[in-house]
């Protein structure tokens, strides 16, 4: 069952991170796990790998259609690779991931997946909101040294769980850069995405915790799914590709908290 499973499951997820950049992790580990049967550690490490190379697809879309802040991809990265990299480095001393630490992660990412949609749905007021108060906005060094310190949260939970690149990165942006149109929330999530989702993978192969064969049937339909997604993204309303990043991450966090 699962031979045909892990093409449709690699499709729709593909599709979703194409339009909104959020879904890979928050969508993939559940599925790996609860649908398809495989243990937590193999999920982790198969799913990073499999956003490391479908979101370099995604990338590519997005930057050819104007979508990729990388000023903004710059400083998350900066963040997030030395992080990633400690992380892979403390797993390994560690021994491994723990199924305890693990579900505890998962839990507190459900509540930031939740926050991201509460901000989607309102994001109109929100605007007003950080228009009629300036002061609450971050500009200049502050800007830069709090989406520093955002990439190298996000860092260390994608390391350990695959998942909060997409989802939690997709709020903290939203929340530092207010003015970006969702199409760029997606491409910027993406792009910076792809070298730390690679660096994790890395680390996971050296623990040894990648499915190849998996990650071959996931692909297959997951590279077809992102770049049709990035395209729908830019002939899309607003408001539609922001329902559609809303529901996505409402079901990333029940699929979480289930």
């Amino acid at each position: 069952m699962s031979l045909w499973l892990e093409p449709i499951s690699g499709f729709g997820v593909g599709l979703l991170v194409g339009m909104t950049g959020v879904g890979g992790g928050s969508l993939m580990t559940p599925l790996l796990t609860l649908l398809l049967g495989y243990t937590a550690p193999v999920a982790v490490g198969t799913d990073l790998a499999f956003a490391a190379i479908t979101k370099s697809f995604g990338t590519a879309a997005h930057r050819s259609h104007g979508h990729v802040k990388w000023a903004i991809v710059k400083r998350l990265t900066f963040g997030a690779l030395p992080a990633a990299l400690v992380t892979i480095l403390a797993l390994k001393r560690l021994g491994g991931i723990e199924a305890g630490a693990l579900h505890a992660i998962k839990l507190t990412i459900a509540v930031s997946v939740l926050l991201t949609v509460l901000s989607l749905l309102f994001r109109a007021r929100l605007l007003s909101a950080l228009r009629a108060h300036p002061a609450w906005q971050l500009h200049g060094r502050h800007q830069a040294a709090a989406t520093v310190f955002v990439g190298a949260v996000i860092g260390v939970l994608v390391t350990v769980s695959s998942i909060g690149a997409g989802a939690v990165g997709a709020t903290l942006i939203l929340l530092l850069y207010p003015e970006l149109e969702p199409a760029e929330v997606a491409g910027t999530d993406i792009a910076y995405a792809v070298p730390l989702t690679a660096m994790a993978a890395l680390g996971h192969i050296w623990l040894n915790t990648v499915h190849w064969t998996l990650l071959g049937s996931l692909l297959i339909g997951s590279l077809p799914g992102i770049w049709l997604g990035a395209k729908l993204t830019r002939h899309l309303p607003e408001r539609i590709v922001r329902g559609a990043l809303a529901a996505t991450l409402t079901l990333a966090a029940v699929k979480l908290v289930a």
